[in-house]
């Protein structure tokens, strides 16, 4: 008889169904962050207030129906996505149902390798469960992005590598006092991290602001979907809900770092983080205090060879780049990428879509400009013009040329 009065018909539980496109139930305020939080400061404490009763919002018909757009995206030509939208008044509310009477089971995981340059295996779910993932995400994520600090730059939304880049040149500034003064910067990498998060933990974490044991529930449906080689460990890396829970479980080191060290130029992006100082001693001990708390509380540790405290003028590698105190170098790996993108290009120009063409070479450019790459650029622009001889106007070689300009 469990909640017989929302499945009494099952007919009229998806009739009704508004598919409104307009509508947006996840309500976050990821645009309110400013630069006034000049050293990183939370918005909200993280243990004010509470929320209860939540999982009506998460399983409601308008949030389920945003959640598959969202899953949709970039994807809509995928015969998955095509053969679920079939019928998708029916699919969304059977998924509606099998969460509401916690029948909800993800599928295994597809598991594929690629090359980064590191190899990583990625893990991905089903098209439902990204629903659900997304569906969750929508309604708890802002009730955590007001506690998260605001130098933490990865899977968020208006933060990302380049505003990472940014705010290092900023706090590599200040502390070399305008390039004038020495600069050193502990640069750490967690260990394992995504095969290492303890379930446990990360459980009682959100447990602190979400007071609906059906969320719970589901959480721990997501995280057991996970085949890890340490029961209770481990989120599969290529998932949203491990992207989000990654900041989740690593903003309580963030907090450990800006509240109970005093740390004022310190920057996270997922597992790595950098921490800026004149003193490198200073930083040898930051280094012990914060892998004790790791082992400690969260059951994770720096990794020994990719842990270090770095002179800042014999470069720093962060997001993509290689940092000194004059210039930026784009990392090899990220060369290569766009390298390889302008060569498929190049392959398939008897079938090319030209208009994506010109948005890949701009986007490339674009991001090549936040480095000293102008001999790069000019190469890349003198292939790009041996390739394309006869298809490409010269006002498009001429635009690209202007973008090349450093």
């Amino acid at each position: 008889m469990l909640l017989i009065n929302e499945l009494h018909n099952y007919s009229a539980l998806y009739s009704d169904w508004n598919l409104d496109n307009r509508l947006n139930v996840n309500g976050n305020n990821h645009g309110n962050n400013r630069d006034g939080h000049a050293f990183g400061i939370a918005l909200e404490s993280k243990t004010m207030k509470t929320y209860e009763n939540l999982y009506p919002e998460i399983t409601s018909k308008e949030n389920l129906h945003l959640a598959y757009k969202k899953a949709r995206k970039r994807k809509t030509k995928k015969e998955y996505v095509q053969e679920f939208r079939k019928d998708l008044k029916k699919n969304l509310s059977l998924l509606r149902i099998e969460l509401l009477l916690h029948s909800y089971k993800p599928k295994p995981l597809e598991t594929f390798i690629i090359r980064d340059p590191k190899t990583r295996k990625i893990n991905k779910s089903d098209f439902k469960d990204r629903i659900v993932h997304h569906a969750l995400c929508n309604i708890i994520e802002p009730i955590f992005e007001r506690i998260f600090i605001f130098d933490s730059y990865a899977n968020r939304l208006g933060k990302g590598t380049l505003s990472a880049l940014n705010r290092f040149d900023f706090f590599k500034r200040k502390v070399s006092k305008n390039n004038t003064k020495n600069c050193f910067i502990l640069k750490a990498d967690i260990r394992h991290y995504f095969d290492t998060v303890s379930h446990e933990i990360l459980i009682n974490i959100i447990k602190r602001k979400i007071k609906d044991e059906k969320i719970i529930w589901l959480i721990k449906q997501i995280l057991s979907n996970f085949n890890s080689e340490v029961k209770g460990k481990g989120m599969p890396l290529g998932n949203l809900t491990s992207q989000f829970f990654a900041n989740v479980y690593l903003n309580e080191l963030d907090y450990f770092v800006k509240h109970k060290l005093k740390i004022k130029y310190y920057i996270r992006y997922v597992d790595d983080f950098v921490i800026f100082n004149s003193n490198k001693e200073i930083l040898e001990k930051n280094k012990e205090k914060i892998n004790l708390f790791l082992k400690n509380e969260l059951k994770l540790e720096l990794h020994p060879d990719k842990s270090k405290i770095i002179y800042l003028g014999r470069g720093v590698s962060f997001v993509g780049f290689r940092i000194f105190y004059y210039y930026k170098l784009l990392k090899r790996f990220n060369r290569k990428n766009i390298q390889r993108k302008l060569k498929e290009c190049s392959l398939l120009k008897d079938n090319i879509n030209y208009n994506k063409f010109y948005e890949t070479i701009q986007g490339s450019f674009a991001y090549m400009n936040n480095a000293n790459t102008y001999r790069l650029k000019r190469r890349l622009i003198m292939k790009i013009e041996k390739s394309f001889p006869n298809e490409l106007a010269d006002i498009e070689i001429n635009r690209w040329l202007k973008i090349a300009k450093p």
